[in-house]
């Protein structure tokens, strides 16, 4: 295991364990107020946050297990498995959405009569620490998942938003609810699951896209082909094919170098493409390179073949 990947890996088991502890305490915490203060909204975002624990654990395990994909025993598969964790998180992510949704419908449709009791002041207080808490999690948990590309823990750092948005809906009840106002309270829930939703939504379908090996952009294939003409002795592209897997990506290209050339020759140029490739596209994990000689699939000198008029410095 390279040292750089090490290093990620001690990362998202340090923001696992601290998304760990802080969901723990504020569990508690909620949980105590709730009761205490008399509000129902304040303990069940308790128990979201409880849940916040067990989906941070889906995270932890799935990056864990993708990455065995550098085994020679498993040189593929387990790298979908972070995918799988993100479509989990995202799947828990939309079924809150539409119980917090659906609370707040009925609530509006039953016209909230008879309403909870009047929550105590100790319940607002734990609802401003919660949002404090959990959208500095969001923001930090979002930090670590684009330093080492994990879509599980971006995932997991929309989790912490979620929460967050949970926490502003019970705030406005309790408050609303404290002023005579408990309608307040559903319309929050409402507006709160149609951020949730979408969050989960986008979420989803990232990783299916991922499951699924779609291609890469149409920038990234643009940047392949400019670096591979950039190559000496590739005289045209006949042909590139990319697919996103997991978090990395697999590049196979067929290039064109004269025919006259030697195979120690040829091999020389295409070992060059592919460490080219693999130095400047850090999230191409590998790049297959087959050579043909030019003329075979390519015309002579054709447009893929002009490297020389591109800035390769």
């Amino acid at each position: 295991m390279s040292s750089s990947t090490t290093q990620e890996k001690a990362l998202v088991t340090r923001i696992s364990a601290v998304s760990v502890a802080v969901n723990l305490l504020l569990s508690v915490l909620k949980a105590v107020a709730g009761v205490a203060a008399h509000s129902g909204a304040m303990v069940s975002d308790a128990v979201h946050s409880a849940s916040d624990v067990f989906s941070t654990f889906i995270v932890y395990i799935g990056y864990n297990a993708s990455q065995k994909a550098g085994d020679k025993e498993h040189p593929y598969g387990h790298e979908r498995l972070e995918c799988v964790a993100a479509i989990v998180l995202a799947t828990v992510l939309i079924v809150v959405g539409i119980e917090i949704g659906w609370g707040g419908v009925r609530k509006i449709i039953g016209g909230a009569e008879g309403g909870l009791a009047v929550p105590g002041a100790l319940a607002l207080w734990a609802a401003v620490i919660s949002i404090i808490v959990k959208e500095a999690m969001f923001w930090y948990t979002r930090w670590g998942a684009k330093k080492v590309d994990s879509g599980a823990l971006m995932a997991d750092a929309w989790h912490h938003r979620s929460d967050a948005l949970s926490s502003v809906g019970s705030f406005i009840g309790i408050f609303g609810a404290r002023l005579g106002f408990p309608i307040l309270d559903p319309i929050a829930s409402v507006v709160i699951c149609v951020f949730v939703l979408k969050a989960g939504a986008d979420i989803f379908r990232d990783a299916l896209g991922k499951m699924v090996d779609k291609a890469c952009d149409e920038e990234t294939v643009a940047g392949l082909k400019d670096c591979v003409r950039c190559v000496p002795g590739v005289r045209a592209i006949d042909m590139i094919r990319t697919r996103v897997f997991g978090a990395k990506s697999y590049v196979d290209i067929e290039i064109a170098v004269d025919g006259d050339l030697s195979v120690t020759e040829a091999h020389t140029i295409a070992e060059n493409v592919h460490d080219r490739i693999e130095a400047d596209f850090p999230k191409v994990k590998h790049c297959m390179v087959h050579v043909n000689p030019l003329g075979a699939h390519s015309d002579e000198r054709g447009e893929e073949g002009e490297w020389n008029e591109y800035d390769c410095r």
